[in-house]
């Protein structure tokens, strides 16, 4: 099992960046797949990023692609996003979730088993 603590969110104007990082609790980070969600007020929570085991293969968003990046350092146990060239769009709450898979990254909410409690993301126009 893994507990799931993110940081970084805040208010920024649009074209500027944010990081956000993502902690994980255990010594088994290294067997998840990690991935970024966020969720605007009245919609659905959608997918932002994600990352193999290895941080080798990543998968984005179309609305993201080319702006945001996930990482991570499994020796620190922390899943990184770093957004540029924010949009007012991109504004919500951004939510660091974790599986334990092997191979094929997945875009879909219901695949992830831990979540983190999420930060807050706000792009002013």
């Amino acid at each position: 099992q893994v507990q799931l603590v993110e940081s970084g969110g805040g208010l920024v104007q649009t074209g500027g960046s944010l990081s956000l990082s993502c902690e994980a609790s255990g010594r088994t980070f290294s067997s998840y797949q990690m991935a970024w969600f966020r969720q605007a007020p009245g919609k659905e929570r959608e997918f932002v990023a994600a990352l193999s085991r290895s941080g080798s293969t990543t998968a984005y968003a179309n609305s993201v692609e080319g702006r945001f990046t996930i990482s991570r350092d499994n020796a620190k146990n922390t899943v990184y996003l770093r957004m540029n060239s924010l949009r007012p769009e991109d504004t919500a709450v951004y939510y660091c979730a974790a599986r334990a898979a092997l191979y094929s990254l997945s875009r879909n909410k219901d695949s992830y088993n831990y979540w983190g409690q999420g930060t807050q993301v706000a792009v002013s126009s």
